[in-house]
């Protein structure tokens, strides 16, 4: 990948869980990376996470609600990987606006400031699965209607609007990938809002006992972190995808029960199934798995990194390092 070699990258929410591992890749493939990071507790930043290459990118706290700060920073910029944002469904319906100001405005702010500030630069965004809504039909291609359950869905599709609009009109090549379970070595793991993979990952570590909620048949698909990152790197320079948004995914589905099972062989802990709480049914999708075909035969992306073998990667990070991340 020598095309990324001395190109000047700009990674907002390049402390948290994907900017930081793509942030790394980026750094060893000889990229000149500048990260960006409000630092607030609750979505994930941590200097941790850049602890191999610290001295070797620049690193700036500041908030993307902050437009006079996104004029600044992405002047001069060849390539902008957009992973900032509020992740929590929960959050999403307690604090709707703040979603709204992370999620959808600040998403405008950054077009408007690449088209007055960096016309010719490349941006990828990190959109989501939870857009779709409940499926009405498995696996879910990009064909599926859009009906978001929760507020984070709604935003996160008006955001995808905005950046096809913007190459549409302004020419801007912006790419959103539709990430599905993203787990793996940096990951949020403080609190309870951010999706229960952390949430597992977390308890099984300290052998606390998971509650799986609703019957533990539901059905998810899983990626790697490692793999994600290889996608949007793979991503950057196809001039074809600009515009488009594309699902990632796994041809290789788990239930929760599944999931938990695997997860038993690398740590010491039980689990229960219980009922769901209400404010998780509201905005439960039951069964979800993506089809990335489009993308795969765009690219030939594929995932790499089965569940086995990223969750014992994942326990292996985390267990000398709890201090750091809980």
């Amino acid at each position: 990948m020598d095309e990324f070699r001395d190109r000047k990258v700009l990674i907002l929410g390049g402390l948290g869980f994907i900017g930081s591992n793509l942030a790394i890749r980026l750094v060893e493939l000889g990229a000149d990376v500048t990260l960006v990071d409000s630092m607030l507790p609750q979505y994930g930043g941590n200097l941790a996470n850049v602890e191999p290459i610290l001295g070797r990118c620049r690193i700036n706290f500041s908030d993307i609600r902050d437009r006079h700060g996104l004029d600044y920073l992405v002047r001069g910029k060849d390539l902008i990987y957009n992973m900032a944002g509020q992740t929590s469904h929960i959050e999403s319906m307690t604090d709707p606006m703040t979603d709204l100001e992370i999620n959808c405005r600040s998403q405008l702010s950054l077009l408007e400031s690449c088209r007055e500030n960096a016309p010719d630069v490349r941006l990828l965004f990190a959109s989501t699965r939870q857009l779709y809504g409940r499926p009405e039909y498995l696996p879910v291609d990009e064909d599926h209607p859009t009906r978001p359950v929760d507020v984070n869905g709604v935003h996160k599709l008006a955001a995808e609007n905005y950046f096809a609009v913007y190459h549409r009109v302004y020419g801007i090549p912006c790419v959103s990938l539709r990430l599905t379970n993203t787990y793996g070595p940096r990951q949020q793991l403080r609190g309870d809002k951010q999706g229960f993979v952390g949430i597992f990952v977390r308890m099984a570590i300290d052998g606390e006992r998971i509650r799986i909620f609703g019957d533990g048949r539901q059905l998810r698909d899983f990626n790697y972190v490692d793999d994600v990152v290889d996608a949007f790197l793979v991503a950057t320079f196809h001039d074809e995808l600009a515009g488009r948004a594309l699902n990632l995914g796994s041809p290789r589905r788990y239930s929760l029960l599944e999931f938990v099972d695997v997860l038993h062989r690398y740590c010491d802990f039980e689990h229960e199934i219980v009922p769901f709480p209400p404010e998780h049914q509201a905005i439960d999708i039951g069964d979800f798995y993506a089809d990335s075909s489009r993308f795969t035969e765009a690219t030939g992306w594929r995932p790499r990194i089965d569940l086995e073998e990223g969750l014992r990667r994942t326990v292996e990070y985390f267990r000398p390092r709890a201090g750091l991340y809980w």
